[in-house]
């Protein structure tokens, strides 16, 4: 795997003073002592109130750094990647924060968190410190272990502890409150991928057709081995395992957490999976989705939920310094606006019937939906590969229709068919070939001949496309096309469209379309709009040819 760094020794820091730079907060300092002591604290601390300390090995961003603000974290200690910060780091952070009030750790339940910042505690004590621990052990992925992980449902924690800190609450009052919510949270979580950490060789343990149920936030394996399947399934299965240890008489709040590398748009199509599953029943808040606490690049989420009473439904919603931090907010059902009608319409008209032109659009439908394959193999040469599937998306909605077109009226036919691709088709491709067919049907009701108004078409796509002859698109083929076809008739029609898509092939470089935004060469390959007017000449033709 890639990463961007410098030096592996010199990353971690590196990173924390990356993210103080550009915090934009003047209340975030760190203390001296790098590369030793890794500690991010607030600047603006009032040592009359409890600090709030957490943290814990780096590679968890925006976790623990980010964190750190009013009503939420005090300081927050790091380690190397994956690796938990010392003693010293920790009783560092200590002192520097900790008046009368005293101190509250918060660890996940990791052997080396444990005693580093066990050990840290004692020696603050003995120092005259009032400290506190709690230890957060979230995640239900191994259920007979006497030792749970601590996962993201510690995020929960420091949101609850730092509301109350802030609130000006005693320590014991904070400790207690963090013990009981840390007791009430589960989390598991879900991965296609393991992570890497720079610097270092990563052997993926991943299939292609798998993924990993109840892994670990540093990588570790999870509790099984899991089929790729719909996220709706995936979903399905943490939803079930989750609900078991709910109180089906109790309100959640819910956290979805970017493990590393999931797409927004993926994490917001698990988030609608969540809440449409049995799990939503008990869930009236939400965190998330997001990166809180990733495990490097990761291509997984986890799902946490803690147990709301009136104090922590108020301690979650409150608002706080930290940006990383997402607002809590409740579960709402999509709200749907009906679509305005447009101010002026031409009446609709009414399904029709001709022979000749069904079978016409029924051939040039098949034709294009049978090269789906073939153009999205063309276009990934050049392009994102999706023309195929795009085409064949527009061709399949103009056949689905095709029993209701007025058929037996070209100009409304080639109405309806252009207001069927602008809304069907998407993409470009889409929005092109509608303007096309619009315009066309504009002039053929203004009396133009069928091949004149087709190139009044071309001529409003290609004047707000802006593609021309040459800059190799659906263009080279179209129009040479369009233009045989209003002198000459079908048959020269498609041998000028199989030319013109030839021609296509000899073109290095794209000068419209996505095409035009990549550096290597095209020698050889076709433009796939281009080949696909090509196509779509020659099996009309072959059609219309004498037996």
């Amino acid at each position: 795997m890639k990463h961007f760094f410098n030096r592996k020794e010199t990353i971690v820091t590196e990173a924390l003073d990356g993210f103080l730079a550009t915090a934009g907060s003047g209340t975030l300092a760190r203390l001296d002592g790098y590369p030793e002591i890794k500690v991010v604290l607030r600047s603006d601390w009032d040592k009359t109130k409890v600090a709030v300390v957490s943290g814990g090995g780096a590679g968890h961003e925006p976790s623990h750094a980010g964190f750190v603000g009013a009503g939420m974290l005090t300081a927050a200690v790091s380690g190397e990647i994956f690796a938990s910060p010392s003693v010293e780091a920790v009783l560092a952070a200590i002192r520097a924060t900790t008046g009368p009030a005293g101190c509250l750790l918060i660890v996940k339940n990791y052997t080396g968190d444990r005693l580093n910042f066990g050990l840290a505690a004692e020696k603050a004590r003995a120092e005259g410190f009032a400290v506190e621990m709690v230890i957060v052990a979230d995640d239900i992925a191994l259920p007979d272990i006497t030792q749970p992980r601590g996962v993201a449902g510690t995020l929960f924690v420091h949101k609850i502890a730092g509301h109350l800190s802030e609130a000006g609450r005693d320590l014991p009052s904070v400790a207690a409150a963090a013990r009981a919510a840390a007791k009430d949270i589960v989390s598991l979580g879900i991965s296609l991928s393991s992570c890497s950490i720079p610097g270092q060789t990563h052997e993926d343990r991943f299939g292609a057709d798998d993924g990993e149920l109840g892994l670990g936030i540093h990588g570790e394996p999870g509790v099984e081995r899991i089929a790729l399947q719909s996220a709706g399934k995936l979903v399905a299965i943490m939803a079930e395992r989750l609900a078991a240890r709910l109180d089906p008489h109790s309100r959640y709040a819910l956290l979805i957490n970017n493990l590393g590398s999931v797409p927004p748009l993926e994490m917001s199509l698990i988030a609608n999976a969540v809440l449409a599953s049995p799990l939503a029943k008990a869930v009236t808040l939400t965190i998330g989705p997001g990166h809180l606490m990733t495990a490097l690049n990761m291509n997984g989420f986890s799902l946490s939920l803690i147990r709301l009473d009136a104090e922590r439904e108020a301690a979650l919603s409150a608002p706080v310094g930290p940006h990383a931090w997402l607002p809590a907010k409740p579960v709402r059902q999509p709200v749907v606006v009906e679509m305005a009608k447009p101010a002026i319409r031409d009446a609709a008209r009414p399904a029709s019937r001709d022979a000749g032109a069904e079978r016409l659009i029924a051939t040039v439908c098949e034709k294009l939906i049978s090269l789906e394959q073939t153009l999205n193999g063309l276009d990934a040469k050049a392009g994102d590969g999706d023309t195929g599937s795009t085409v064949a998306t527009g061709a399949r909605s103009v056949l689905h229709r095709l029993d209701t077109l007025p058929l037996a009226d070209r100009a409304a036919t080639l109405a309806a068919i252009g207001d069927t691709l602008g809304t069907s088709m998407g993409g470009s491709s889409g929005v092109l070939l509608s303007i096309f067919f619009t315009a066309a049907a504009q002039s053929l009701r203004g009396g133009a001949p069928l091949g004149k108004a087709l190139l009044a078409g071309l001529d409003r796509m290609t004047f707000y496309g802006g593609a021309k002859i040459g800059d190799r698109t659906m263009v080279d083929a179209l129009e040479p096309a369009l233009k045989a076809l209003d002198a000459r008739g079908l048959e020269t029609a498609a041998s000028a469209a199989r030319h013109g898509a030839e021609t296509t092939m000899a073109m290095q470089k794209a000068k419209a379309g996505r095409s035009a935004y990549i550096g290597r060469q095209l020698d050889g390959v076709a433009d796939p709009g281009a080949f696909a007017v090509a196509e779509a000449f020659t099996a009309v033709a072959a059609m219309f040819a004498p037996a």
